[in-house]
């Protein structure tokens, strides 16, 4: 064990989160013990429980910390074009479930029945949808509430696609992230007074989602 160092309670606990990000992400959740965190922080396990009583608390304070920087680096403008806001926001989430494939099978799967978990997801889907609102500034209600309902749905598609891919990888990340990004273009189409991008699909999509099989739910 590394010798204990003193510190705060914030420092202590942003150490504890730092070293349960690294295990939950290298490790599946069952294999990562609290022993082990305890061992890698330099800390008894009491101290460490004293902070976290369980594991699944330390994972859910991983994952919200998680999910506060993905909202953090997901930046939404309404002066910029949409689709490069959502390449920016797909890419940002999508570089994170690359490099925590882990962590995010553990809550999808795992831990797909906490409730404190779930409010984590809930939460940063809900706030996605509310900027995504915002950078279309929708002026009629009716057509504002019909939107708001179609990316609800589509970030639960997104999320459910995006798990299933880390589980199996059918198709290249940027078809992936193209395939997500065509559906709520194609959902938004109908409903707006405007196309939101006339210029996608670009020529080469096409030929590139071939190689990308449907969705199988």
């Amino acid at each position: 064990m590394p010798p204990r160092q003193r510190l705060s309670p914030a420092d202590r606990r942003a150490q504890l989160l730092a070293v349960g990000t690294r295990l939950f992400a290298a490790h599946p959740y069952a294999d990562v013990l609290m022993e082990e965190v305890a061992e890698q922080a330099g800390i008894s396990r009491a101290l460490l429980y004293r902070h976290f009583p369980s594991k699944q608390a330390l994972f859910a304070a991983v994952y919200q910390q998680a999910a506060d920087q993905l909202l953090a680096e997901t930046q939404l403008d309404p002066a910029a074009p949409l689709v490069e806001q959502l390449i920016q926001g797909m890419d940002v989430h999508l570089d994170y479930f690359v490099a925590n494939r882990n962590a995010v099978l553990a809550a999808n799967r795992v831990l797909a029945g906490d409730p404190v978990i779930q409010t984590i997801m809930t939460n940063e889907l809900e706030a996605l949808r509310a900027r995504l609102l915002a950078v279309l500034s929708l002026a009629d209600e009716r057509a504002r509430e019909a939107v708001s309902d179609v990316l609800k749905s589509w970030l639960v598609f997104v999320q459910v696609l995006c798990v299933d891919w880390l589980t199996h990888e059918t198709c290249t990340r940027t078809q992936l992230r193209d395939v997500c990004i065509g559906a709520v273009l194609g959902a938004l189409r109908p409903l707006l007074a405007e196309d939101p991008a006339p210029d996608w699909p670009p020529q080469e999509f096409g030929a590139a989602a071939q190689g990308c099989p449907p969705h199988k739910w």
